[in-house]
């Protein structure tokens, strides 16, 4: 596999070199998520160290959900043309420089350079847009909806694997030694690199040649993909996904605080979302290939909104958490296989990364509102709950978006979108 011409082909991928692939994506998304979706569990420690407060703590946070989607369609454009490689091992060196001297930031500014711009911006570079394009690449055809899947569920391995961890370490060496270790732990993805390495474009461009059929431009396929309505439609929906997710990562620990419960319950909790959202990855990387993608995506939403309902009226105790934490864990990143699905089936793999960095960028807008409003609502009412009301009605509405949504290629993308 050459960097710079992405030499493997898809069809003709071993089932040992269909398993490594999966590996690499998976171990990579299981590093970045894990470091990336425990950092709220130090928002109480920061605040305390600081005494910024809550709200610009979160600002700090919320900042990092934009950044982390704001690079991910640029990430996506340039690893489809000059590599996966180069632009995943620059992330995890910038995970690491943000998680580091995270500790050492004593304003709000401070933190929003080192968790809202490097440590995010890492992630996103090493983040889902790349990584599923990389399988998409490298996996054939009729196993893409398992590939996206395992890998999806890496990122939730990640997530069960750090909470526990973070919560020793923090109990061991403290709170800031703790942040700093995880973000070195991000280095062992390295290995990675040499497995993901090459480019969509290389491979859509040697097809289109054997075909005599152009290869379109980012600008072109960003140009068609924005003027088909149920990509924009795919966009709202998990720009709400977004919300749902941020707002979880960010404040769940908060929330359980808030309720006189000791910080392991909000580790555990995390966890249990991660572990949890392994077996949702998984189940919808084999739905994908059962059922229609933008059904299964209404139905995932709607589970979203029951389940915080019967949260808010249900009593407060360490079973009822961790219970509402696994339901929310089946459904908590089960949206990105069939997202990814539907631009696959849209649009081809030569452009995927770009395009789903977009959705991705959609994403993290929702994900910006959802941890900053949770800390503002919180200190504004001392509660939680209207941003738990919102979360209902949101989860409604995504699921109704969703079902208009034309499962198939538009017609004004044509042939030369690359298959």
């Amino acid at each position: 596999m050459n960097e710079s011409s992405g030499q493997t082909k898809p069809g003709g991928s071993s089932e040992k070199i269909f398993w490594l692939v999966l590996l690499a994506a998976a171990g990579t998304f299981a590093l970045t998520m894990g470091v990336r979706q425990t950092m709220g569990l130090y928002l109480s420690s920061m605040n305390t160290a600081t005494g910024l407060g809550i709200g610009n703590i979160s600002l700090a946070f919320a900042f990092g959900q934009l950044w982390w989607g704001l690079t991910q369609p640029f990430a996506g454009a340039v690893a489809d043309r000059i590599g996966t490689g180069r632009v995943i091992c620059l992330g995890l060196l910038l995970i690491v420089v943000g998680t580091v001297i995270t500790p050492l930031m004593t304003s709000t500014l401070g933190l929003i350079l080192a968790i809202g711009i490097l440590a995010a911006g890492g992630a996103g570079m090493a983040g889902p847009s790349v990584l599923m394009a990389a399988s998409a690449r490298l996996v054939p055809e009729n196993r893409r909806g398992l590939a996206t899947g395992i890998v999806n569920a890496g990122g939730s391995f990640g997530q069960f694997a750090m909470a526990p961890i973070a919560v020793g370490l923090t109990a061991t060496v403290g709170w800031a030694s703790s942040m700093q270790w995880l973000g070195v732990f991000a280095l062992l993805a390295l290995p990675a690199i040499w497995v993901l390495k090459g480019n969509s474009n290389a491979m859509a461009a040697a097809a289109a040649a054997a075909s005599g059929k152009a290869v379109l431009t980012a600008r072109q396929a960003l140009r068609q993909a924005l003027a088909t309505p149920s990509y924009c439609l795919l966009g709202v929906g998990f720009m709400v996904c977004g919300f749902h997710v941020a707002f979880l990562a960010t404040h769940l620990p908060g929330v359980i605080e808030a309720c006189g419960m000791p910080p392991a319950v909000g580790g555990w909790a995390l966890a249990m979302v991660g572990l949890f959202n392994i077996v949702g990855s998984l189940a919808i990387g084999w739905a994908v290939g059962k059922w229609r993608m933008k059904s299964l995506l209404s139905l995932i939403y709607m589970t979203r909104g029951f389940a915080v309902l019967g949260f808010l009226f249900a009593p407060m105790t360490p079973a009822t958490i961790l219970i509402f934490a696994a339901v929310m864990g089946v459904t908590f990143l089960s949206t990105v296989p069939p997202t990814a699905g539907l631009v696959a089936k849209m649009f081809g793999t030569a452009n995927m990364a770009m395009l789903f960095g977009v959705l991705m960028l959609a994403h993290q807008v929702g994900g910006f509102m959802g941890a900053y409003l949770g800390g503002y609502v919180f200190e504004l009412t001392g509660s939680y709950n209207w941003v738990w009301y919102a979360d209902i009605a949101l989860a409604v509405g995504a699921a109704v978006v969703h079902m208009p949504i034309r499962e198939k290629r538009p017609e004004l993308a044509g042939a030369g979108l690359g298959a």
